[in-house]
Parts: C-alpha cells; structure tokens; sequence
C-alpha cells in the first residue's frame, strides 16, 4: 500500500483527506431558521445548540445576528437628546480658618545660630526687627 510508509522504523500512515480541500457546507433557510429557533428556547445556549447540530457557534452567532437584522424595520430612529438633570451633591460645612503660620527665619552666623518666629499679622514689625538686625 502506497499510503504506508517506514520512517525511522516508525510506520506513517498518509491520509488522502489531508491534501483535499475542506468544502463549505451549505445549508438551507429552513435548517437555519430551525438552528436559530433552537437557540431562542429558554435555557438555551447557542454553543450547547451548535454543538447538538454538528456547527461552529460563531457561525450559528452570524446567522442570529443576520436574523434579528431582517427582522428589525430599517427606518432611522431620530436619537433622542436627554438633558442631563441637576444633581445636588451635599458638601461638608466649612471648617473655620486656620490660625496662618508663622514667619520662621533661621540664622547662622559663625558658630552662632538663631531661629526667630514671629506671628505673621505682624510682618511689617518682623522686616523691622530685621533691618536692624542685619545693621
């Protein structure tokens, strides 16, 4: 038989189905509207459906699709504007104003170091207090 064949002491068996090409199956409107049916039933899963009738589901999933198409009118539908409504969104009350920080100024002179804070509603005393510092 020319379809065995011994390759490294192992026995290959050629198939003729390999080298034919697959041909596509055809099926009729009334086999397709039954297939869909199938699929409508409660309970029912279009894989679980495909596989009972030997199909691929993705096909079964285009014909369903192909289906509901024929079945929708084609007239447009005009899109419908919807006004977005106000929605109040509760905030916390406000807190009270917290104290502002003070002016902190660090300085180094030498060995000598000083840190000086000084309330910040008064800072026009502090540039005082500073000019004359730095005299």
């Amino acid at each position: 038989d020319d379809r065995v064949h011994l390759i490294s002491g192992h026995l290959y068996m050629m198939d003729d189905e390999i080298n034919t090409p697959r041909r596509r199956r055809r099926h009729s409107a009334e086999f397709k509207a039954q297939v869909i049916q199938a699929c409508k039933q409660p309970g029912a899963s279009i894989a679980a459906t495909a596989l009972r009738y030997q199909l691929n589901a993705n096909q079964v999933r285009i014909w369903i699709k192909a289906h509901e198409q024929l079945a929708i009118p084609s007239t447009p539908i005009a899109p419908v504007t919807k006004t977005p409504e106000f929605i109040p969104i509760p905030l916390p009350a406000p807190t009270a104003v917290t104290a502002t920080p003070d002016i902190v100024i660090d300085i180094r002179r030498g060995a000598a170091h000083v840190t000086v804070r000084w309330p910040q509603a008064a800072a026009a005393e502090c540039a005082g207090w500073l000019q004359n510092w730095l005299r």
